[in-house]
């Protein structure tokens, strides 16, 4: 017996569900990629991913995925040999690290704590330890989706001007963009990158850059450029330079009307809208805790993100939890990944989000944690339905 008949709904931290205007927008037939029409849609796009990320830098739409986009921001700033410190708060800034390895830089890792945020303590501490600043770029990310990190880029921004290294401050934002705040020039970041199927709302498949003067004036001199990714090459003045060839015509028509949704809302209500429904999945994995089976992973409340939610389960099996929300009520959370595997599941709350799907899903897990007998205090839900009741004002 199930109580699953209709739309599978995802509460996995990428792809998120789409908006069905998003959806429709792509149901429509190619256009001419020589067209008027498809230069303007290109210019606004850059124009609207620039402000997206808060800077008077470049953007760049790339045909790839989060890793891809990795692959740019390494690829136009760094030479063979250059130094790069990786600051470590679960598993994204580390992969990027194991990329930029891999392509040829020397990569140290400044340890960080699964459970932690970054301490921009210690980055401003390794930094002036660097006095031949041999460091040539700094990795972070804003929301760790493995641990579910929140990390405050505006003050490891500060720590490193403090510092006075002039390291590129590189930062990975698939997991935030358009859903908590980030400023790129107002924080010191040199380079951004961010990807489509998130907080965007859009289909995977587009990656995106963002790069000021600084960052321009590495890539000038980095050795480690190649045609497809190459900011030079994107500056060509024929349009199809833009995307290395033919554009992905149809993602666009997705992202211009995400984009859209996001302008109709207001990029600061979004903002307040992640932070409403992230302390209301918080609320509710808070009351289950009492239980002493489920608890964060991410053990400092202010570190913890408004996208989403890591769920540590001791004691229980988080898979079977995620069987029963599937099989039996239709609703798909994050599995624990990297170091977590096995050890947690992981509660989406971003991009085309509202309170009747994050109510949802909270109460499919109530219903699954009461099911299958784990140990969980009571009234996570009601939790939920309290705060937003406090706070969500008539």
């Amino acid at each position: 017996m199930t109580v699953r008949a209709g739309r599978e709904f995802l509460a996995i931290p990428g792809p998120t569900t789409m908006p069905d205007q998003v959806l429709q927008a792509m149901h429509r037939p190619a256009l001419d990629i020589y067209s008027t029409e498809m230069v303007e849609l290109t210019e606004g796009l850059l124009r609207d991913l620039s402000k997206l990320f808060a800077t008077q830098g470049k953007s760049y739409i790339y045909i790839a995925n989060g890793h891809g986009a990795w692959e740019a921001t390494l690829s136009n700033v760094l030479s063979r040999g250059d130094k790069v410190l990786v600051l470590e708060s679960g598993r994204f800034a580390i992969g990027w690290g194991q990329a930029a390895a891999a392509m040829g830089a020397d990569v140290e890792v400044l340890k960080g704590d699964w459970r932690r945020a970054i301490r921009p303590a210690e980055v401003e501490e390794r930094l002036r330890r660097d006095k031949e600043h041999t460091i040539k770029a700094i990795l972070a990310v804003q929301v760790d989706t493995a641990s579910g990190a929140y990390n405050d880029i505006e003050a490891i921004g500060r720590a490193i001007k403090a510092a006075g290294h002039p390291a590129l401050f590189m930062v990975d934002t698939v997991a935030s963009l358009g859903c908590t705040p980030f400023e790129m020039d107002k924080w010191y970041i040199d380079v951004a990158m961010s990807g489509s199927q998130k907080g965007l709302m859009t289909p995977p498949g587009l990656g995106f850059v963002a790069a000021n003067d600084r960052a321009w004036e590495a890539h000038k001199k980095a050795d480690l450029r190649t045609p497809y990714w190459d900011w030079t090459e994107r500056e060509g003045s024929e349009h199809y330079r833009k995307y290395a060839g033919t554009a992905p015509v149809h993602l666009l028509f997705a992202l211009r009307e995400a984009i859209n949704m996001i302008h109709a809302e207001g990029l600061e209500n979004a903002f307040e809208r992640h932070r409403l429904l992230g302390e209301a999945v918080r609320r509710a994995v808070s009351a289950w805790a009492e239980g002493q089976v489920l608890g964060f992973n991410i053990t400092e409340p202010a570190e913890r993100s408004n996208t989403v939610t890591t769920v540590t389960v001791k004691g229980a099996d988080p898979a079977a939890i995620q069987r029963y929300a599937k099989e039996k009520c239709g609703v798909v959370l994050g599995t624990g990944i990297g170091d977590l595997q096995g050890q947690a599941f992981r509660i989406a709350h971003m991009g085309h989000v509202n309170a009747p799907m994050v109510l949802g899903t909270l109460g499919v897990i109530e219903v699954a944690l009461a099911a299958l007998k784990i140990p969980h205090g009571r009234g996570g839900v009601d939790a939920a339905v309290q705060w937003l009741g406090e706070n969500v004002k008539a």
